[in-house]
């Protein structure tokens, strides 16, 4: 799922992407030529220290990550009245809990951040 998208320092464009490995649905975040396999404890601490409670209103209706546990990763997009442009948000749902929602680009950067640290631990 596609997290991020920005042109880079030399104009090409670059991505951000969550996927989930078949093979025991580990999450792996992509970024340029960042490519680690990324603890769910991660995502999860992220988006509780940077989410904000859902509206009760909104329709999680786009991509979504079945991860594990019964959590679930959904992208949505919205264009608030006043903005031109349409923002993405990530919506993390775990049962028993209210939805977090936190703008894309936040988290991505964020995921990012930590997932060189993680990589450079290794």
């Amino acid at each position: 799922m596609l997290i991020d998208e920005h042109l880079g320092a030399n104009g090409a464009r670059e991505a951000t992407e969550l996927e989930l490995e078949e093979e025991g649905g580990a999450l792996r975040l992509k970024a340029g030529e960042l490519d680690v396999e990324l603890p769910l404890e991660i995502l999860e601490q992220v988006m509780i220290r940077y989410g904000k409670p859902l509206a009760d209103d909104v329709s999680l209706e786009g991509p979504q990550l079945e991860l594990a546990g019964g959590r679930v990763l959904h992208r949505i997009r919205h264009r608030a009245r006043y903005d031109v442009i349409a923002r993405d948000f990530l919506v993390y749902v775990r049962t028993g809990e209210a939805p977090l929602v936190e703008l894309s680009t936040s988290i991505a950067a964020a995921l990012v951040h930590l997932a060189r640290a993680l990589n450079r631990m290794r």
